[in-house]
């Protein structure tokens, strides 16, 4: 984490020190939340809907911060060691950009409408036995936690692997800016945010942002298979860094690299990829999405120089953020797959397609929630989900929130009622699950983040099945 003296921390991010702030004195660290202060940290107060952070900075001062940073022009400053800013967010992100800069560490930036966390995790495993590696934790992917993520990074790091995430145009442009990288990655282009931004080449114009970020020939990996990448590249040539460099991914064999082989083996997937000959890789993840992912990690580990066999290595032992197609199995020996952290029309089709190439289960069980944040099409995206699960062969849909009730609505077009459930109330959905699956069953729980589906899923793998005649 970052470790300085105030003087350099004005320095760095363009305030000055009053109160009684000593240039000498050091600070260790940032803290945005007053309760969790420890001592030396720099408090930064910054403002929000309901709070003000500079409410808090006294007490924060008295619990052991070192200092804190202070709105210029703002009256009722405490007594103690203040920085103070023109704005306390900017500040934050022009310390974290020269913390970086002055780091050395090299950066590698992950955006796209999904698989920014799984492909963040493949990265990572890939490069961390070579190099020191700091990535980002959880979802701190925006205009704040990138910033905070950069402030937790050892001073030692060699390599920053950055999820950029979005929810309008030019906030990306503005992540790449605090930290310009090295090697991009665009994972796919989908249909979240379709509510802010409007149309698919919306989205693919704020993902593409990252390409005008990248440092002078730094490299752009990209998606392939997504016809709308090449054409906004072609609208920004302009924008775009000198000698950048460009390795497209994907399925189709029109791309520098793709899966030359590939099959499901027990929790995961095996492939073989055109860059890598006849070698054979494997991921403790199901789904050809996931595969694609992997070649993206592998063209940014490739670049470092990590060799084929570490990145075998790598793959195969990897550590995936929770409810991203995480396989549970419940008390009753149920196998629930966990997909629960965020959904699109996208990657709702790549999970129904993990789902439907399962074998050696009784029956394939798809748990749906609301997509959210889909625009005026919502209704009928998810009618097409409900389509494209019965058509996969789903055994069985369970349905859960208002807009759900149009994916069943589509699943009801070729599948029997029986098959298809739709509810409104999440335990009452819980409890019909548990008294209609069987042990030797699989179910796949897909929704946004705003459903608290893992609710599901927890009930599943924590609570009995209702077994009739036990």
């Amino acid at each position: 984490m970052i470790e300085r003296t105030l003087g350099q921390v004005a320095d760095m991010c363009g305030g000055r020190l009053i109160g009684t702030a000593s240039p000498e004195k050091k600070i260790a660290g940032v803290a945005i939340d007053s309760r969790k202060i420890t001592t030396d940290v720099l408090f930064v107060p910054l403002g929000g809907a309901n709070v003000d952070g500079h409410a808090f900075v006294e007490g924060s001062l008295q619990a052991g911060a070192g200092a804190s940073l202070w709105q210029r022009g703002r009256e009722g400053a405490p007594e103690g060691a203040l920085i103070e800013v023109e704005d306390v967010l900017e500040a934050l992100q022009q310390l974290s950009s020269a913390y970086l800069l002055e780091s050395g560490a090299k950066v590698i930036g992950i955006t796209g409408s999904n698989g920014k966390t799984t492909t963040k995790d493949m990265v990572f495993a890939l490069l961390g036995d070579s190099f020191r590696v700091h990535k980002t934790q959880g979802n701190f992917n925006n205009h704040l936690g990138l910033p905070l993520t950069l402030l937790s990074m050892p001073e030692d790091t060699e390599i920053v692997v950055l999820e950029m995430g979005m929810s309008d145009l030019g906030e990306i442009a503005l992540l790449a800016k605090i930290a310009p990288p090295d090697v991009a990655i665009v994972t796919n282009i989908g249909e979240s945010h379709l509510l802010n931004l409007g149309s698919r080449e919306n989205i693919a114009r704020a993902k593409l942002e990252i390409a005008s970020g990248i440092k002078p020939g730094g490299l752009l990996v990209y998606n392939g298979d997504e016809p709308l990448i090449p054409l906004v590249l072609k609208e920004i040539e302009h924008s775009l860094p000198e000698g950048l460099r460009t390795f497209t991914f994907g399925l189709e064999g029109t791309n520098d690299d793709y899966p030359t082989g590939m099959m499901r083996r027990g929790g995961g997937m095996t492939f073989s990829a055109r860059s890598e000959g006849d070698l054979c890789f494997s991921l403790p993840v199901l789904g050809s999405h996931n595969v694609t992912n992997a070649l993206a990690a592998m063209a940014a580990a490739r670049t470092f120089g990590v060799g084929s066999a570490k990145m075998k290595d790598g793959l195969a032992t990897m550590q995936l953020t929770g409810m991203r197609i995480e396989r549970l199995v419940g008390i009753s020996g149920l196998t629930i797959l966990n997909d629960a952290y965020n959904s699109s029309p996208t990657s709702a089709r790549a999970a129904i397609d993990v789902l439907a190439a399962l074998d050696g289960y009784a029956s394939n069980i798809l748990v749906l929630g609301d997509m959210l944040e889909l625009g005026e099409q919502e209704r009928e995206y998810h009618r097409e989900i409900g389509r494209y699960a019965a058509k996969a062969g789903i055994r069985a849909i369970y349905a859960y929130g208002p807009l759900s009730a149009d994916s069943a609505e589509g699943a009801l077009e070729t599948m029997g009622a029986g098959s298809v459930h739709a509810f409104l109330d999440k335990e009452e959905m819980i409890a019909h699950l548990r008294r209609n699956l069987k042990p030797d069953d699989a179910v796949l729980v897909k929704a946004s983040r705003g459903m608290k589906l893992e609710e599901v899923v927890y009930a599943l793998r924590d609570e009995p099945l209702v077994i009739e005649g036990v």
